[in-house]
């Protein structure tokens, strides 16, 4: 009973952690400042909400991979200067 215990109140802390840290994983805000071009632009461009790209900039949400090689391709950006590297 305690094991289970111990196991439940760990995985609990588990996804607090990730619920609450947000990750920067895309970097769409800087891509598009490098541009000189602002989040409405791009939602005219892909004709979605500007609330959408807020999101995807704050990366509160992220961009599917297909949107996000559209985004490169509207940018004139390889798609990789959109994601924030994993390597240290």
């Amino acid at each position: 009973m305690f094991f289970q215990g111990f196991l439940y109140c760990q995985l609990n802390a588990e996804i607090h952690y990730y619920m609450t840290e947000k990750q920067t994983l895309n970097r769409i805000k800087s891509a598009l400042a490098d541009k000189e071009k602002t989040n409405l632009w791009l939602a005219e461009q892909l004709g979605k909400n500007k609330s959408t790209i807020s999101k995807w900039c704050t990366n509160d949400q992220q961009p599917t991979l297909e949107t996000l090689f559209e985004i490169a391709d509207i940018l004139n950006v390889d798609v990789r200067e959109l994601l924030v590297s994993t390597k240290k």
